[in-house]
């Protein structure tokens, strides 16, 4: 060995027991996070200039970790085990690469920090995200912006690390065992062989559940040592089964029903008897109910009610709020224009049985055909035996599910 290769190899030694260290700081403080690590096998990579992850590995530059301090480098790997735990790497689906990263960081971020931890300089962090999974936050990120990744998303890269371009090269079963084996035997650190052994090769599918079982694991074994910590405690079912973005779907669906349009009607007589097309803007009927058997806070409806109120206004819609358990609520309903706040009576309640039936019902009696009807339920007590003729949207609390409509899950 020359003595020019000595101080690179010292570099490299010196940054591998830092890692290693904040690793097991990490197992010791943070269970939960540590317990996810793992599953990860340190890996320095030529090609990576900060850190990054596969769900294989953990690939880092050794000149970008030993530039951290060391709280900066335990963070980072934190960082790097939720995007595992969080199916970052599987979830993306068709979404825009760049925003999706940038979604994804806001939302691992924001748990860490609600977990105590300090963010390094230049990270992703907006309060405003709190409690929002990376799909719903991408939804509200424009697709061109400034702000970046302190690390590098190699999410479904196939030839990020050693194992997988040996994978790529289309060998067969012996050739992937050889190529899984010599991965290991190159990045064996003391933690790492038994949890990862069989998973750098593991297909896509296979690997996403591999990483459901490891979170569902470490949050219910570091919950029963009360050592989970609050944020992840308060959040553990989101993280287990993220929530769909209903937010986004419904802002869709009710820009969709509001969009304007062009229209031939006939003119006045005054404007001439030619025929041009002309903008059409309508006002939407919007019918919002609220199931109040009990099952539901009046922080839940509050929640649901902003949502509704940031909403309206953009589309032009009228809304008529109906508030019903097996009954409609007395005085219910409430009509409110686009430019006026939706507000609860202060003296609603509810708590009965649960019957949808009513709304339909007085909807029915009066002629009334809204553009959609969305109702806030658990989905649990006597639907109409048939669909309306209108859209018909169940924002369901719960895993219960409804005969007809579209529904979509709020927790």
């Amino acid at each position: 060995m020359s003595a020019s290769e000595r101080p690179q190899e010292t570099a490299s030694g010196r940054v591998k027991r830092k890692l290693e260290a904040a690793r097991a700081r990490l197992i010791l403080d943070r269970p939960f996070i540590g317990e996810l690590l793992m599953h990860l096998p340190l890996v320095e990579h030529p090609r990576c200039g900060s850190i990054a992850t596969d769900a294989r590995a953990l690939y880092y530059s050794r000149d970008y970790i030993d530039r951290l301090s060391f709280a900066d480098v335990r963070f980072m790997l934190a960082h790097e085990a939720l995007h595992c735990a969080l199916l970052h790497f599987h979830r993306r689906g068709h979404r825009l690469e760049r925003r999706w990263d940038r979604a994804c960081d806001y939302c691992v971020n924001q748990l860490l920090v609600d977990d105590g931890f300090a963010p390094p300089e230049g990270a992703l962090l907006d309060p405003a995200f709190r409690g929002l999974s990376a799909e719903e936050i991408y939804a509200v990120l424009p697709d061109a912006q400034d702000d970046h990744t302190l690390d590098e998303h190699w999410f479904g890269r196939a030839g990020s690390g050693e194992a997988a371009i040996a994978s790529d090269r289309g060998g067969d079963a012996e050739a992937t065992q050889l190529a899984d084996a010599a991965f290991m035997e190159a990045h064996r650190d003391g933690f790492d062989e038994v949890a990862t052994r069989g998973s750098t090769l593991m297909p896509a599918e296979a690997l996403a559940e591999a990483w459901q079982d490891r979170l569902a694991a470490a949050a219910i074994e570091a919950a029963q040592v009360g050592s989970l910590g609050s944020a992840f405690d308060e959040a553990l079912d989101r993280l287990i089964q993220p929530r769909l973005p209903w937010r986004a779907l419904l802002a869709r669906y009710l820009v969709s029903v509001a969009r304007d349009d062009y229209s031939y009607g006939r003119p006045s007589r005054r404007e001439g008897e030619a025929l041009f097309p002309a903008l059409h803007s309508g006002q939407v009927e919007l019918a919002l109910a609220l199931d109040t058997s009990g099952s539901i806070t009046h922080h839940d409806f509050a929640e649901f009610l902003t949502e509704i109120d940031a909403l309206k206004g953009q589309i032009r819609a009228r809304v008529t709020l109906f508030a019903c358990d097996a009954e409609l609520a007395p005085d219910a309903p409430w009509s409110f224009e686009s430019w006026q706040p939706i507000a609860l009576p202060e003296d609603l309640s509810g708590g009965g049985g649960t019957r949808f039936t009513p709304v339909f019902e007085w909807l029915e009696q009066r002629g009334t055909r809204p553009d959609a009807l969305l109702y806030f339920t658990d989905a649990q007590g006597e639907f109409p035996a048939h669909a309306p003729g209108y859209p018909v949207i169940w924002l369901v609390k719960g895993n219960a599910p409804v005969p007809w409509g579209e529904r979509v899950q709020l927790n």
